[in-house]
């Protein structure tokens, strides 16, 4: 096998507000570091080995950088934006010179009506919300109706909320599919994102089943670089739907960051693919966005404590690389994801030990050093950190 990258986005897991944070309503938010200090503790050996706690800013008790074992910084969003979309193809190589549209007034009137006769339906809500909270609101009245809800946030997304029992998930999915068709040129979104959710009126709950119906990248991104030249790409959890499909091989849309952990390990042992580019959903889809920090602070210390069996599935030619596309600090008083630096950690065998990478100017640091170990290739965007890392 050639050289191999597992990358692993930690959906939210920002380390500490961008300097222009305060232009997008963020001052002050810092995912790891408020979790920590409303908490009292975060205990993440595992990852601060990795160089995590030694991050400038990073506010977790630091290691002596000789018992650090990998390279560590954290880097920059140059697209203008604080969403998955912007922050994944930023990763993968990708800047947004233009941010994705927004609806903080909700949708246009004619938008909704040419999507209500497409489905054969009406619609409720058409404002932007939290999605536990709208499904408490309008719950009981779509239940009735059969309208489905439709909502949005502070991200670039079209989001459609309906109860499984009421429209079937093959017909939801279908229901998005047809707004993904609608909204694109002036009207268009990063992401449709189909919301399933069950349960009684007073509990309804989320499941599982959400989808996603991206947009497709504007631009090039290392996926297809990688692709045309023969390499085997591997998306997992929404990696996929992030890049409308594009540039993936194979994929396995897990719903969990235990079900992605288990699938990045599975395709690391089978040893078929040249990038295992994984996201882990949990943090910010049941955490984050539901200001639930006892939660997001027990789901990344369930993940520290699987980082040792990421290592030990590790060959010599691997590199390993753990970041994150954004922040959710769920010690706010917003729901949505905060503008934050993420942090960037990259360990291989054979690598020279505690190298403090800096802060990065753009996330595409990151999809240029994945592109050059794998194919020897220079990205045409950001900067490759490989030469620090002495690989």
């Amino acid at each position: 096998m050639d050289r191999r990258v597992v990358l692993i986005v930690l959906d939210s897991v920002g380390i500490g507000a961008l300097p222009d944070a305060a232009d997008f309503g963020d001052e002050g938010s810092h995912t790891l570091g408020n979790i920590l200090a409303r908490r009292g503790r975060l205990d993440l050996p595992n990852l601060a080995r990795l160089g995590l706690a030694n991050i400038e800013d990073a506010r977790l008790p630091a290691l002596d950088p000789k018992g650090v074992i990998a390279g560590y910084g954290r880097a920059i969003e140059r697209s203008h934006g604080k969403d998955t979309t912007s922050g994944h193809w930023e990763i993968a190589g990708l800047i947004l010179e233009h941010a994705l549209k927004t609806y903080p007034q909700g949708f246009p009137a004619e938008l909704i009506r040419a999507f209500e006769k497409k489905i054969k339906r009406g619609t409720l809500g058409n404002v932007v919300a939290s999605g536990t909270e709208i499904i408490k609101a309008l719950g009981d009245e779509h239940v009735r109706t059969g309208k489905p809800i439709v909502y949005t946030s502070a991200d670039s997304v079209f989001q459609v909320a309906a109860h499984e029992s009421v429209i079937p998930l093959e017909e939801q999915y279908r229901i998005c599919e047809i707004a993904r068709g609608l909204l694109t040129g002036e009207n268009s979104v990063g992401r449709v994102i189909a919301r399933p959710f069950t349960g009684e009126s007073g509990a309804y709950v989320r499941t599982p089943n959400r989808k996603d119906f991206s947009l497709p990248p504007t631009g090039t991104t290392i996926l297809d670089g990688l692709v045309v030249q023969g390499y085997d790409t591997v998306g997992i959890g929404k990696i996929e739907d992030i890049f409308a499909r594009r540039g993936i091989m194979k994929s396995d849309h897990t719903k969990s960051n235990r079900e992605g952990v288990d699938a990045t390990l599975r395709f690391m042992r089978q040893n078929s693919a040249h990038l295992i580019f994984t996201n882990l959903v949990d943090y910010d889809m049941l955490y984050g966005h539901r200001n639930d920090v006892e939660g997001y602070a027990a789901a990344l210390e369930a993940f520290d404590a699987r980082v040792p069996e990421l290592l030990d599935a590790m060959e010599e030619t691997d590199l390993l690389i753990i970041t994150a596309d954004h922040g959710c600090d769920p010690t706010t008083a917003s729901t949505d994801h905060s503008r934050e630096y993420i942090p960037v950690l990259a360990y291989a065998k054979s690598m020279k030990r505690g190298v403090a990478l800096g802060t990065r100017s753009t996330f595409a640091d990151i999809g240029c050093t994945v592109y050059q170990y794998i194919c020897g290739k220079r990205w045409p965007v950001g900067n490759s950190f490989l030469a620090e890392l002495e690989l």
